[in-house]
């Protein structure tokens, strides 16, 4: 995904990806299954929250709007999902409600 992708012009669940690590703020997805592409959510991913004592645990100011642009790390993971057609995500960090670092599970 290159260019400019809004959010309202993904599918539903990219968009609630895209919320959820909004809400997130910081911390891991695990387990999150792609089929076709698309993030699945049944059963539903493993969420771990991450909190700092003394800083900004809150969600993404983002968070509320019903449209944006998406940063380049966010179309940077829904291009990977893509390329991944059907698979597990093991691992998705997340960062200031945005995707930072991901492990997969590949076939040998």
């Amino acid at each position: 995904m290159s260019g400019t992708v809004t959010k309202a012009s993904l599918s539903p669940g990219k968009r609630r990806l895209i919320e959820l690590m909004q809400r997130l703020g910081f911390g891991c997805i695990e387990r999150l299954e792609v089929l076709g592409g698309e993030p699945g959510f049944d059963p539903p991913p493993r969420v771990i929250r991450d909190v700092k004592f003394g800083g900004e645990n809150g969600p993404h100011p983002k968070a509320l709007q019903e449209d944006f642009t998406l940063k380049a790390e966010v179309r940077d993971l829904l291009a990977r999902l893509q390329e991944m057609g059907d698979g597990t995500v093991l691992s998705l960090e997340v960062k200031h409600g945005l995707p930072f670092r991901m492990t997969e599970e590949v076939c040998a």
